[in-house]
């Protein structure tokens, strides 16, 4: 299992109140008892059905059209999304128009179209806290994505 280290600032209470906290709950360190707190509070929150935190970047996906053409097209990704400058039509051309449409990566399928990105970024968020919370996109997210689409007109 590969591990990655992190360093915490904190002030001298904060860095009391979290040893007493570790020792209480019989941690041999501030960090591993850290580690659990911060897993227990991602679950919590996707309990909840709050947005996660999602971390977009460049990159290139395959996307399947409604015509049925399955491309490659450049956007911006965070698995298990993608969005890109076009419509369900196909990509469009940077500074012609505003449309951005959100796609579910693993099954390359077109979710909704927005006029901004951060209407899909919203939507990508609620999403991914669902169905974390399902164990899958088979839950009808219908709902969800008709309610981003109104609230964005």
């Amino acid at each position: 299992m590969k591990v990655a280290t992190f360093s915490m600032r904190a002030s001298m209470p904060q860095a009391i109140a979290w040893k007493k906290a570790a020792d209480l709950e019989g941690f041999s360190s501030v960090g591993s008892w850290a580690a659990c707190a911060l897993d227990a509070y991602l679950k919590l929150r996707a309990k909840a059905g709050l947005p996660l935190p999602l971390i977009w970047r460049r990159g290139r996906f395959r996307v399947v059209f409604e015509d049925g053409a399955d491309l490659e097209i450049p956007g911006w990704i965070s698995r298990p999304f993608g969005h890109f400058h076009g419509t369900p039509g196909g990509p469009i051309p940077a500074g012609s128009t505003h449309c951005q449409t959100l796609v579910y990566l693993p099954g390359k399928r077109i979710v909704a179209t927005f006029r901004y990105a951060r209407e899909a970024r919203a939507l990508a968020a609620e999403l991914s806290g669902l169905w974390a919370r399902s164990g899958g996109e088979d839950i009808r997210a219908g709902p969800l994505i008709e309610r981003h689409e109104r609230e964005a007109t």
